[in-house]
This record gives C-alpha cells, sequence and structure tokens, in this order.
C-alpha cells in the first residue's frame, strides 16, 4: 500500500539532482519497526559525531507497508572508524568495503557514504568494459545517494529527528510503482551488471513494473553479467529465486534475456525442446518452492538448483548413451559434465552440488524396486526431495507409469503392507510380460 504522503511529490519535475527532507508527520518509518539491533548501531555512531542513517530497501519497504527482513546503514564513518566503536564487527570485501556488526544471528551492514571517483582517486578501478572492479571512495551523503542503484532504494532515515532525505523522484516511483535507475542506465549496468539482475528482482518482490529507459539496455548488455564472479552470481541468483516470488521472477528473467548468461546449458535445452515440458517442469518447481517458502517451511538451493540444470543433465545423458554409454555411467557423466560448465558462470558449492547429484541419482534409482531396495530408498537422506521431484515431473506431463502415486502409496502405507506392494508391483510387471506378443517362431523343415 502507498501512503498518501507521497502523493505531494506526484508533480515535482522528474529529477533526482537533490534530495529532500521528508519530517516525521509526513511518512511511516517509525523506530517500533526498526530492528533494535540497527538502532543500537545508528545512536552509537550518532554519539561519536558521525552522520547515520537506515538506508535503501528497508526504508522503502516500510514506507510500502513491509516488514523488512535486513536493516542496512549509511555512514560518513569509515570502515576503520566503524570497527572501532563496534567490537562486535569486521571489515569485509575488497570491491566494496563495508563493515557487519553482528548481534547474535542478525548482522547490520554498515557502509560509508560513497563518493564520485576522478582520476586522483587510486582506490578506484575499473575494467575495460566499464565494470568497477574496486570502488573504495567515500563522500557525503548526496554523493552516496547518485551511488544508489535506484531512486526507490536512495531513502534515508534518521532517528535524530525522525526525518528521511529522499529524491522527489524517488518519492513520485514509490507511488507509481516504478523501477528508475539512478543516471545513465547504460553506464551503471556497465559498472555492474549485476544491477540488471536487482532491477528484475524488485520489479517481482514489488510488484513494480521497470520503466522504459531503464529496461532498454538490459538484453543488449545481458551478456556482461559473464563477467561477473561466479561465487557472486550464486548469491544472487539465490536472492532472485528463493524469495518468494521465483515464478514471478523466472518469467521476468527469460523476458529480459537473463536465463542464457546465467545458466546456458538450461537456456539451450529450453530453446531447442520440442514441446513446453521442461519449462512447465522448471515453473512447477518454482510453484513449488514458493510456496514453501511464503509457508515458513524449509527449502533448499540444491533441490531448485536440480530443478534448474535437470533439463541440460536428462539430454546430456541422452547423448551419452546414444554415444554408447551404459545407463548409469551415462547418467553419471553427464551430471559431472553439466556441473563443470556451471561452475564457471555460477560457483555452486559441494554442499549443494552433493546432494543434487543424489536427488539426480534416485530419479534412475526410484523405478527399480524391491522389497529390501524399497526400504533402503525410503530411508535415503535424499528421499523426500527426490519423491518430491518425481511427483513435479509428473505434474509437467511426463509418463512414469504411475511411480509418484505408487511411492506415495509406499509411503502411507504400514509396515506390514508394504511388501504387499512390492509384489503386487512384480506380478503387474509380469502379466505385462506374458501379454505381449510372442516372438514369430522358426519356420520348420516342411513349411
Amino acid at each position: 500500500m502507498v501512503v498518501k504522503w507521497i502523493k505531494r511529490w506526484l508533480n515535482q519535475p522528474e529529477q533526482h539532482s537533490k534530495l529532500i527532507e521528508v519530517e516525521r508527520d509526513d511518512h511511516q518509518v517509525s523506530r517500533k519497526k526498526v530492528s533494535h539491533n540497527a538502532l543500537k548501531v545508528l545512536y552509537r555512531l550518532q554519539n561519536s559525531g558521525y552522520e547515520a542513517y537506515l538506508v535503501g530497501g528497508c526504508v522503502r519497504d516500510i514506507q510500502l507497508g513491509f516488514t523488512p527482513k535486513d536493516f542496512d546503514v549509511a555512514t560518513n564513518a569509515t570502515p576503520e572508524n566503524i570497527r572501532k566503536l563496534f567490537s562486535n564487527s569486521r571489515i569485509i570485501g575488497r570491491r566494496f568495503r563495508i563493515v557487519h556488526v553482528t548481534f547474535g544471528r542478525e548482522i547490520i551492514e554498515v557502509t560509508t557514504f560513497r563518493g564520485e571517483a576522478n582520476e586522483d582517486h587510486s582506490d578506484q578501478k575499473q575494467s575495460s568494459e566499464g565494470l568497477l572492479l574496486r570502488d573504495n571512495v567515500y563522500g557525503t551523503l548526496e554523493d552516496d545517494a547518485k551511488r544508489r542503484d535506484f531512486t526507490i532504494n536512495a531513502m534515508y532515515y534518521t532517528p535524530k529527528n525522525f526525518s528521511i532525505r529522499a529524491y522527489p523522484q524517488g518519492m513520485k516511483d514509490l507511488a507509481e510503482k516504478k523501477i528508475r535507475i539512478i543516471g545513465d542506465p547504460e553506464t551503471r549496468y556497465r559498472e555492474d551488471p549485476v544491477r540488471m539482475l536487482r532491477a528484475v528482482r524488485f520489479a517481482a518482490k514489488l510488484d513494480f513494473t521497470i520503466e522504459p529507459k531503464t529496461e532498454k539496455p538490459i538484453r543488449e548488455q545481458a551478456p556482461l553479467l559473464t563477467h561477473i564472479a561466479p561465487a557472486r552470481l550464486f548469491d544472487e541468483v539465490i536472492k532472485l529465486l528463493m524469495s518468494g516470488k521465483g515464478l514471478e521472477t523466472w518469467r521476468l528473467m527469460q523476458k529480459y534475456e537473463l536465463v542464457e548468461p546465467l545458466l546456458p546449458l538450461t537456456h539451450q535445452v529450453l530453446q531447442t525442446q520440442s514441446d513446453q515440458h521442461f519449462d512447465t517442469f522448471i515453473e512447477k518447481a518454482l510453484i513449488n518452492t514458493d510456496k514453501r517458502i511464503n509457508a515458513g517451511k524449509p527449502v533448499t538451493p540444491a533441490f531448485l538448483y536440480a530443478a534448474l540444470l535437470w533439463p541440460a543433465v536428462r539430454q546430456q545423458a541422452e547423448h551419452n548413451m546414444d554415444m554408447g554409454s551404459p545407463e548409469m555411467p551415462g547418467w553419471h557423466k553427464a551430471m559431472g559434465q553439466v556441473l563443470e560448465r556451471q561452475v564457471k558462470t555460477i560457483a555452486i558449492p559441494k554442499r549443494f552440488s552433493l546432494p543434487m547429484k543424489e536427488i539426480w541419482e534416485l530419479q534412475l534409482r526410484l523405478p527399480k524396486r524391491s522389497v529390501k531396495r524399497a526400504e533402503q530408498l525410503v530411508g535415503h537422506p535424499r528421499f523426500r526431495a527426490a519423491y518430491d521431484f518425481v511427483l513435479l515431473r509428473e505434474e509437467s506431463g511426463e509418463n512414469l507409469n504411475g511411480l509418484g502415486q505408487w511411492w506415495t502409496n509406499y509411503q502411507e502405507a504400514h509396515p506390514d503392507q508394504r511388501a504387499k506392494l512390492v509384489n503386487n508391483l512384480r506380478s503387474d510387471q509380469m502379466q505385462k510380460r506374458k501379454r505381449r506378443r510372442p516372438r514369430n517362431k522358426k519356420p520348420t523343415e516342411q513349411s
């Protein structure tokens, strides 16, 4: 819900060159909605003579009536100054040096105001493509606002006088539900291509639209994502697809051609498939993930990535078998081939890639049922994930001869009845073999 006080800015000219101050009575940010630990960081910085503000998404979300998950602070204190004030802190990052102040499981991220660099600044470095490789140039609040990615994120709240500093354009965009980048879109995307992913993520999360000038360069500059460190892209894709709005985000990623630089093999299969089976499968997996997240249930990146890469693994396995590989070795080889290619763009840690392989391997083992084997499979640590995977395959239109229902019945059956289910299955299989057409007999000498 967009708050009423924003409406006063709707007739302001479209500009974001000067911050305005929104007084306490004209906004909805209250200290009651702010993390106690974030307030503690703000007060200590301010009491030590520094400027300090809540900044970005937490301010934006409170304005929109949401409850923020994270609270970030911007200040004119340097990372070293901040580190001295908080014993429970550490400086992280090389490209952007920031400070994490830790309170149990909660981390308050504190950044120093970014400044505008010039040739004399040796602490800013760009690649030939314009990508910022290092950027530790500090400045004022106004400088920092210009360096923010989108107008709706350039919002600063201080408990000192309970006011907000923001651009009139940001107020207008918040009211009109628009994602607008600050500055020239092409330049800003070249500085940090991840901003394209952030534009898509915020559009899906907030149900906003990306304004025309901001969206125009995205398709053309999408390949720049291949210049981003694979480890960073792993984190960004998790934010994209495990936010509870994964399906909407995926569709926007396809619309703006962002899938290919992130998941090249999956993109290739989706583009060449004869039907929409794999598209449906991935969407079903995202719907399932969204439901679990929104219901507060646990989710793991292993299941999501197993689903995203399944089309590529399956196609590669079929190719390997066509080339003469036996079934199981062909599948194992395919898993390795796909993951080896994928980690060049998104670095999937082994703590997730190993469970992914187990989920894939169980797709081959679940159809092969005997009394002893069925009990072993149910006890497998990845059985539940693999079973859910089978159900998604069937929901997507794949004919697995009732495999999902059989395993549903098996799990629900009393232990004494499970053996009967396996025996009935074997009996059905034998009946089918008997009903097959007999082979033609060799002709006798008389014939």
